[in-house]
């Protein structure tokens, strides 16, 4: 198996690990949990079905991903990952920078969102830069 295609599902599990991480600090926040239990909302939004399947997909994208990383194709392998890492890197800053999760959560999320934003990037690079060698 290709070094690349190991590095880039090692990348997608690291991501998804951060990703959740940044969720648990989430609810140790202070009144988070009680808000969710008393009000069915986190920062204002309300918990529906449609935004539980919507979480349930981006979390479970890098899980697929990491697998299909090692399965694919090399051609489709690299542009799936390029097109899916790129799409990640762009929704991830939107998560926390624009309402979707309160100031009060942002210091400890906007350190793991760079650190997500830094392994989604090595995974485009890693695609990108496979290519090169075909």
């Amino acid at each position: 198996m290709e070094d690349w295609k190991i590095k880039v599902s090692v990348l997608w599990l690291f991501a998804e690990v951060a990703g959740l991480a940044s969720v648990m600090l989430m609810f140790m926040e202070q009144d988070v949990l009680v808000e969710l239990v008393e009000e069915g909302t986190i920062a204002g939004m309300q918990m529906s079905s449609d935004f539980l399947l919507l979480g349930a997909v981006l979390l479970l994208v890098p899980l697929i991903m990491a697998f299909l990383s090692l399965t694919l194709k090399d051609r489709i392998n690299r542009w799936l990952n390029i097109i899916v890492g790129i799409v990640f890197i762009v929704l991830i800053p939107i998560g926390t920078g624009f309402g979707l999760i309160p100031t009060a959560y942002l210091p400890s999320m906007i350190v793991i969102a760079i650190v997500e934003i830094v392994a989604l990037a090595l995974i485009v690079w890693y695609a990108w830069k496979s290519k090169q060698k075909a």
